[in-house]
């Protein structure tokens, strides 16, 4: 086995999730182009595109389970997802040109759905495992930060590999494979940390303070005082799992949608012009190489506003800027961001692609602060990846419905119709986590035996 120089536990899972953050959702929007280019149809390529999501949505809580109660190493776990995630992504190699292959998409993105629905919860659970609930904050937004970076890479890597070998644009996908290669190496270098820590049972040795060089002080042999888990009920109605679950399913219910309707109003004045790509033997045509670095440079703007956001909520949050204002400011800039599309429709395409600004600022807090939130929420109840799963699944479904009842509106209305109903639902989340969500702040740990949040242990 090739040895691997080692790192602090923080650099580790630094790397490791600047990998993992490459693998991303493999590449989904250049493989479209791609299948396109194949002579795949529209509907074919939403099918197998939207599948990975479905089977998501399915079994991501299953997953936080299995990780929650597994004896195996975690590690070995996130390996065996990456290797599965960066395979099924790399099966479009193998679709022939013509419109076939179908069930060989279809196939691999139901495993690179199941594949997927591991990776978060393994690391978010190494993570817990160790450095403990009072150094969790600190390491997880390192974690997601180098997460935004590793997807913009992929995007940079992706997108020129694309442009420059143009139209041989299948070559970007090895990015996918040397990013899972690399996530596989370093997750060796990972500490496994304390088993039952990482389920979010308490722990009963000292936390250290230098989170930079060294573990938890012995963390190798730190004792639970329990190891009985709180029971399904009682967990899944927690209040504050039911607020985020709701919240986070109509943040998403008018979120998701507004990407789609946004690409449809900057693609409206490109198809006025797109007679030059259509070619005289009337095949399907290749999209435009110039529109490669446009989608490209989309994502990264995205990402790179995530980055920021990111480290503007880890410092706050370290000065002990609560949970809850936080949260609410990335729910405040939806519609915020749906309103100047709006008015901006006819402004441009410049216009319309700085929103995704705003899009990068909303998605950084509210991914930054779903794990904290579930780590205060469930933290002594030993089902903390079981509740990171099932948030996750209520976020995934809210956005799954959004899609087709949002591109319904757009259908049989207009886009500014669509682009209005995610407006007006974009406040029922506001309204859910302000007027019923407590602050959660310095509340970790008070999960277990406190008979104010009704958690019952079971064996």
């Amino acid at each position: 086995m090739m040895n691997i120089p080692s790192f602090s536990p923080v650099v580790a899972f630094a790397i490791v999730s600047f990998c993992l953050g490459e693998l991303g959702d493999g590449l989904n929007i250049f493989q479209g182009i791609y299948l396109v280019n194949l002579g795949w149809n529209e509907s074919a390529i939403g099918i197998a595109l939207s599948l990975m999501g479905f089977t998501a949505l399915i079994v991501q809580t299953y997953a936080g389970d299995i990780i929650d109660k597994t004896t195996m190493d975690r590690r070995q776990l996130l390996s065996g997802a990456a290797l599965m995630t960066a395979c099924s992504a790399m099966a479009v190699l193998f679709v022939r040109e013509g419109n076939q292959d179908h069930m060989l998409m279809y196939v691999t993105k139901v495993l690179e759905g199941i594949a997927s629905s591991f990776i978060g919860p393994c690391l978010a659970a190494l993570t817990l495992a160790s450095f403990g609930p009072d150094q969790f904050d600190h390491i997880m937004a390192s974690n997601v930060l180098w997460g935004h970076i590793g997807s913009s890479a992929s995007a940079v890597l992706a997108g020129s590999a694309a442009y420059f070998l143009y139209p041989n644009i299948k070559y970007c996908f090895f990015v996918i494979g040397f990013a899972s290669l690399f996530a596989i190496l370093f997750v060796q270098v990972l500490p496994q940390g304390d088993q039952l820590m990482g389920r979010g049972f308490h722990g009963s040795s000292k936390s250290t303070d230098n989170v930079n060089n060294e573990l938890p002080v012995d963390l190798e042999s730190r004792k639970p005082t329990s190891t009985e888990a709180a029971s399904y009920l009682s967990v899944l109605s927690e209040p504050r799992t039911l607020i985020l679950c709701i919240t986070g399913f109509f943040y998403h219910f008018a979120n998701a949608n507004v990407l789609l309707v946004l690409g449809e109003l900057m693609s409206i004045d490109n198809n006025n012009d797109g007679d030059d790509d259509i070619e005289d033997d009337g095949e399907i045509s290749e999209t435009s190489r110039s529109a490669i670095p446009l989608i490209a440079g989309a994502i990264l703007l995205a990402q790179a506003t995530m980055s920021v956001a990111t480290i503007l909520g880890g410092k706050l949050t370290e000065r002990g800027i609560g949970r809850k204002p936080l949260f609410l400011a990335g729910l405040v800039i939806l519609p915020i961001r749906c309103a100047l599309i709006i008015y901006w429709k006819d402004a441009g395409n410049v216009y319309l692609l700085s929103t995704q600004i705003l899009d990068g600022l909303s998605g950084g807090f509210l991914g930054l602060l779903h794990p904290y939130l579930v780590a205060d929420i469930t933290f002594g109840s030993g089902r903390f990846n079981l509740i990171m799963g099932l948030t996750a699944s209520s976020f995934g479904l809210g956005a799954t419905m959004s899609n087709f009842f949002g591109q319904m509106m757009v259908e049989k209305m207009d886009h500014v119709a669509s682009m209005s109903g995610s407006f007006l639902i974009s406040f029922i989340p506001i309204a859910t986590f302000m007027f019923f969500m407590p602050e959660t702040l310095k509340t970790r740990g008070e999960a277990q035996n406190n008979s104010n949040t009704g958690y019952i242990l079971t064996k």
